[in-house]
């Protein structure tokens, strides 16, 4: 019963700071004049990759570097499934407007990197550099559009924004948001583990799924609330930024602290599965789709069936 409490608790932690921190960067893309795609692919992505970057580490140290391959490959999936699929379902998502083509292609890219770099694994603190050469070079690009773009951010007031919100109070989003999203996931991933592991479950399906699932959440809580508001730019934006901090900065980071084995059974179905789900959104960000309520139901049918055939696949 104290884990189901603890469970929930959690929940409601990551749906507080998601909005907290979905405020606090939109009104931070409009005080520095940046747009607030470039602020979602930085602050906010970073900040709602946090548990995976913690439990990375934490698996590495213990022992169990499966878990942390397995928590980033499955959230990866998990966030263009899942938690695009469930505000478009409920809410849908105006993405025909947003401008996020080169993050995109970029986040094509750094998954191409990552699945190259696990065929030469184990990975090892050769690849985990290659991997975060890849990230610095991505920032570089993203520094550079975003000075590019401060004077015509200049002109474009983001949807939602309050342009007298003070300093302090930004700050304060911010920092609920980074401190509370990566909080609320321990605490939810901790308990719903326990569950899990009183089921029998394996520790490789707990982190595809279960640890997965829960890691993603602060992404989930972010993208809800952001479609709530019509902010399509920050939902894309910190689904792709994650997903692309995911493979370079969490598995670098993983790799300098321990080498990571890569699994047969990841390098034979997980890691195409994670490549399909990301060029399934091609229509959705070149051909300017909405993501409208039958998109957030295929996508969410289809993060069903990849949990159906993994949990079989372990029975």
């Amino acid at each position: 019963m104290l884990e189901v409490l603890g469970a929930l608790g959690g929940l409601i932690i990551l749906l507080l700071a998601g909005d907290a921190l979905v405020r606090g960067a939109v009104n931070l893309s409009l005080r520095l004049g940046i747009p607030a795609l470039i602020v979602s692919l930085t602050v906010v992505a970073f900040g709602t990759s946090a548990p995976e970057l913690l439990i990375a580490i934490q698996a590495v140290i213990d022992g169990v570097p499966g878990l942390a391959l397995g928590n980033v490959v499955g959230s990866n999936t998990a966030n263009v499934l899942l938690v695009l699929g469930i505000p478009a379902l409920f809410y849908g998502l105006p993405s025909s407007q947003s401008r996020t083509q080169k993050s995109y292609l970029q986040m094509i890219a750094a998954t191409l990197l990552f699945i190259a770099v696990s065929f030469f694994g184990p990975i090892t603190w050769v690849h985990a550099l290659v991997l975060l050469a890849g990230m610095a070079l991505i920032l570089t690009d993203q520094f550079r559009d975003a000075l590019s773009g401060r004077a015509a951010a200049a002109q474009e007031e983001p949807e939602g924004a309050d342009p007298t919100m003070r300093g302090w109070k930004i700050a304060a989003y911010l920092i609920v948001g980074l401190i509370g999203l990566p909080l609320g996931a321990s605490l939810l991933v901790e308990n719903a583990s326990a569950i899990a592991t009183r089921m029998g479950v394996s520790d490789t399906v707990i982190g595809l799924t279960l640890v997965a699932v829960g890691t993603s959440l602060p992404e989930l809580a972010t993208t809800v609330v952001a479609a709530m508001r019509k902010h399509a730019d920050v939902a894309l934006g910190n689904v792709i930024g994650s997903n692309i901090f995911n493979l370079l900065v969490i598995i670098g980071i993983a790799g300098l602290v321990g080498p990571l084995p890569v699994p047969p059974a990841f390098l034979r179905f997980d890691l195409w599965v994670m490549l399909a789900s990301s060029l399934i959104l091609f229509p959705v960000v070149f051909w300017h789709k909405d993501l409208g309520k039958r998109w957030g139901f295929a996508l969410c049918a289809l993060y069903v069936i990849y949990i159906v055939i993994v949990l079989g696949a372990e029975a």
